[in-house]
């Protein structure tokens, strides 16, 4: 490269890097990196950080999962691209403050009394009068009349051709502009205390600490040391989970891609979990009665950890985050859905699973979770029937099972008792979790167990509805739901029905009553030989009042629907009433009586065993006793950057305030001398116009008539 070559090329680079600076330290581009945070910041508060991956895959699909994950969304804050926005905004706002502090600061030392009287003209806010002072004189009282209501005031003489002429310069407000600096530190100062107390520093020992995520199971203690960060890591958040009557010192640190254990220098026992409720059953307080053990000095520090009351040991927060259960020792009782099987008792812990097997199919259970008290809106609603296929809590019982959204009806607190949470897995390794409650629940006039199930993780449960007897107890529908199945029960009740309806009347109309409940009573049983053909609907198992109902869409004209459908209704309820009552016979019990307790039982039983087609296990697991072991769930963090992080909040409190409400102002005042006296000129101006600009114009106006 020649020597004029290089004289031309070194401006270029200097002016391009200076343009670079410009475009970084510019307010645009810092409100626009400031927006896509903003945006960054919704998505990761309104998509839950650090969940395991099959919960996406769950809750999105495959595809888009993949997409979502490529994005970073499910880690947003430690992503990288949003540590480079960030990183940006630190730099643009730095350079911003670093551009104009010495403008600002030497603006702040300024009074500007260099003004010439022709540039006074020109203001918006000016005033000219004759004074019969001596231009010093006028200029010292001017001067102490502005210094007694604030100014800052500087005097200046100046000689011309008519004599010594004198300016006053006055200034108020400067806090102004230091607001503007306080604001701009501010976003400087609370980015690097959130970048402090996030997750980079655990970040960076993954990258260049030879750390990686844990992906399988297993007990904490035989985690390899590759999967553990050390207790003087400077930075993390994590949760602890202590079950009563144990100590645990090993934090859980989420990530996308599995956990990462945090060791801490300290151990926590849990004493005791303690849990208030107000009358309602809402809970009033979550506490936990600890002990801290720290492991470099053996001391033994008991502690009492409360929602937003943590507690500190060695640099390091104790918050009262949730409660789980700690392996809680559960009874239940396995009830047959129609099965000629005997019901049979299991139990096991949470947290632990068993299996049941029939000879030829096996399932897995899965003790998952227990809860003693369930306080829910049992306001009134339009209830809709409980189908198991679509009823979920937000159609017909979410609406008074404590729903998330508000409804029209008013909300009435009650605490219906414990629920046990289960799984079965098949030999396939496919599972549905089930939600069953202890105690029945009333809902419509009618006591009813309300059996939940999902498929998934990300849906809401789905409730049926079995009424109680008059044990109040699942015995009585089970029985009938047996009796359904067995054929030769099922004619039996057709006899007694038709033997009931058309006692001493013709043959063929009575055979012909018999054909119409047998093929009804099949039908809604689910095994009559044409079932197959008809539309199913999408449903597995066609059956119940869905079978039915194809069945007259199939075979029935459209115009006879109606009428056909009422006469089908009451044959079928008056068979199932039989039914009802031979199952009862045959159990040693007592006819059931024809009274509107016995009906509205019914109604619920038709509509359950309906309804029951949906519900996928071949039994119902009762939660009979259990013996409740507490967990408390603690969050424990290290977080130098939360002081950094109050220090930018006062800073941006200060900086707005000052932006805001102080208004920067200066005064000139120009005394020239004449004939004995002196012209006086005032100008204002102001950073910001308001509407008492005039009002405060004409009192400063006032100074010059004022001698």
């Amino acid at each position: 490269m020649s020597a004029s070559t290089a004289g031309i090329e070194i401006p270029t680079q200097s002016r391009r890097l200076a343009a670079v600076v410009e475009l970084l330290s510019s307010m645009r581009f810092a409100i626009a990196l400031l927006t896509v945070i903003c945006i960054a910041s919704v998505v990761g508060t309104v998509l839950k950080q650090h969940e395991p991956i099959n919960n996406y895959v769950n809750q999105f699909g495959p595809f888009w999962s993949e997409v979502f994950g490529r994005l970073s969304l499910y880690a947003v804050y430690s992503a990288w691209w949003f540590l480079l926005i960030l990183a940006f905004l630190v730099v643009s706002t730095t350079l911003c403050i670093v551009r104009n502090t010495p403008k600002i600061m030497a603006d702040l030392r300024q009074f500007k009394e260099h003004v010439h009287e022709r540039s006074l003209q020109a203001f918006h806010h000016k005033a000219q009068a004759e004074l019969p002072e001596a231009p010093r004189a006028a200029a010292e009282r001017i001067g102490q009349a502005l210094v007694a209501q604030g100014w800052k005031v500087r005097l200046q003489s100046r000689e011309t051709p008519t004599g010594t002429g004198w300016m006053v310069a006055a200034k108020a407000g400067a806090a102004n502009k230091i607001g503007y600096l306080a604001a701009h530190a501010a976003i400087v100062v609370i980015c690097i205390g959130g970048l402090l107390d996030g997750d980079l520093m655990v970040r960076l020992q993954m990258a260049f600490g030879g750390k990686e995520p844990f992906r399988g199971g297993g007990a904490i203690a035989e985690v390899p040391d590759k999967h553990r960060l050390s207790d003087a890591n400077p930075t993390f958040r994590g949760n602890l989970l202590v079950t009563e009557g144990t100590r645990a010192g090993v934090a859980v640190l989420a990530q996308p891609e599995g956990v990462i254990l945090q060791e801490l220098p300290f151990d926590v026992e849990l004493k005791k979990f303690i849990v208030e409720y107000y009358d309602t059953g809402m809970p009033r307080l979550f506490a936990s009665d600890i002990v801290i053990h720290d492991r470099y000095t053996g001391e033994a520090r008991p502690a009492r950890v409360e929602v937003n009351h943590p507690v500190e040991h060695r640099g390091i927060q104790i918050y009262q985050s949730s409660f789980d259960d700690g392996g809680s020792l559960v009874k239940l009782r396995a009830l047959p859905m129609g099965a000629s099987v005997r019901p049979f008792e299991v139990q096991g812990r949470i947290g632990e699973a068993t299996t049941l097997t029939n000879g030829s199919e096996r399932l897995r259970l899965e003790f998952t979770g227990l809860r003693v008290i369930n306080v829910e809106n049992m306001g009134s609603a339009n209830a809709a029937a409980t189908d198991v296929r679509a009823v979920d809590l937000r159609q017909a019982i979410e609406a008074r099972l404590g729903a998330g959204h508000k409804t029209v009806s008013e909300r009435t607190l009650r605490n219906v008792g414990p629920s046990v949470t289960y799984k079965l897995r098949d030999e396939a390794g496919q599972a549905r979790e089930y939600h069953n409650y202890m105690l029945p629940i009333e809902l419509d006039g009618q006591r009813v167990y309300l059996l939940g199930v999902r498929e998934s993780p990300a849906e809401p449960f789905r409730y049926l509805r079995v009424p109680v007897d008059d044990n109040d107890a699942m015995d009585g529908f089970l029985r009938l739901r047996a009796a359904l199945a067995d054929p030769s029960m099922r004619a039996e009740a057709v006899r007694r029905y038709v033997a009931q309806a058309a006692p001493a009347g013709p043959a063929p109309p009575a055979q012909a009553l018999a054909g119409s409940a047998q093929r009804a009573l099949a039908l809604f049983a689910g095994e009559d030989p044409e079932i197959e053909r008809l539309p199913h609907g999408g449903a597995p198992r066609l059956g119940g009042l869905q079978a039915l109902s194809a069945f007259m869409e199939a075979n029935v004209p459209e115009a006879e629907r109606e009428r056909a459908g009422e006469v089908l209704l009451r044959i079928l309820n008056g068979t199932l009433f039989e039914l009802y009552q031979l199952s009862r016979e045959r159990a040693g019990l007592p006819a059931a009586a024809r009274d509107d307790k016995t009906a509205n039982f019914m109604t619920h039983a038709v509509l359950s065993l309906s309804d029951a087609f949906f519900y996928p296990a071949p039994l119902v697991l009762q939660l009979q006793d259990f013996e409740q072991v507490q967990a408390s769930v603690f969050q424990v963090a290290r977080a130098p950057g939360k002081t950094i992080v109050y220090l930018g909040c006062v800073l941006l409190i200060v900086g707005v305030f000052a932006m805001l409400y102080v208004r920067e102002r200066r005064l000139w005042v120009w005394l020239a001398p004449q004939d004995g006296g002196a012209r006086a000129t005032m100008a204002l101006s102001s950073n910001r116009k308001l509407l008492d600009d005039d009002r405060a114009f004409e009192r400063l106006r006032a100074l010059l008539t004022s001698p």
